[in-house]
Parts: C-alpha cells; sequence; structure tokens
C-alpha cells in the first residue's frame, strides 16, 4: 500500500522560502506522475504543481509560475517543492498526490489521482 508524507511546511515571512518533501513508502515512484494541491481556509483546493515520471515535464499553476519549482529524486522515493517568494496568498496546507500515469494531466491537475499525503501547513505572514 502506498503512503506518502509530506515534510516541510512552516511559518515564514512574506519574501521568504520553504521546501516541501513529500516521501513515499510501500511503492516506488519511479514510474508515476506526482502532483502538489494546496487548500487555503474557506477555499477550494487547488492543482499548484506536476511532475512526470521522468521528470522531463513539468506543469505549474499560473499563481505560482517563476516561483515554485518541483523536481524529484527517485533514488530517495521523494518529489520536492521549493517555493520561493513566498506571498500571504500562498498560506494554505499543502498535499502530494500520486497519479495513476507516469504523465501529468494534458490539462490542468485534476485527473488521474489516487492517492494523497495527509498535508503539510505552510504560513506566509509577517
Amino acid at each position: 500500500q502506498l503512503q506518502l508524507v509530506e515534510s516541510g511546511g512552516g511559518l515564514v515571512q512574506p519574501g521568504g522560502s520553504l521546501r516541501l518533501s513529500c516521501t513515499a513508502s510501500g511503492v516506488t515512484l519511479d514510474y508515476w506522475a506526482i502532483g502538489w494541491f494546496r487548500q487555503a481556509p474557506g477555499k477550494e483546493r487547488e492543482g499548484v504543481s506536476c511532475i512526470s515520471s521522468s521528470g522531463d515535464s513539468t506543469n505549474y499553476a499560473d499563481s505560482v509560475k517563476g516561483r515554485f519549482t518541483i523536481s524529484r529524486h527517485n533514488a530517495k522515493n521523494t518529489v520536492y517543492l521549493q517555493m520561493n517568494s513566498l506571498k500571504p496568498e500562498d498560506t494554505a496546507v499543502y498535499y502530494c498526490a500520486h497519479y495513476s500515469d507516469y504523465e501529468c494531466p494534458s490539462m490542468g491537475f485534476d485527473y488521474g489521482m489516487d492517492y494523497w499525503g495527509k498535508g503539510t501547513l505552510v504560513t506566509v505572514s509577517s
């Protein structure tokens, strides 16, 4: 049974950086796309980024392009989300998700997720 565990969240000032990690156990991530999602208080969940199994293809939400970078280290069974130039509107619980495909969805992020982590809280505030 695949389990995903997110880590790296915390409190950071506007303009600061955090790196989130999504580590899997039970199944190798080598063959699967992985995505990051977030949900702010009172808002719907939104897709943030996705990376293909090979790491050659990445997608980003417009709201984070140029500030966030997704990467993966298959030998460590881990996917990362480097978040720079953080803004208060980035405050949310961040979740990683496993896709049942080696490629990210062709449009958007909300298709084909089959396993989720429990999330890690990111708070951007002065």
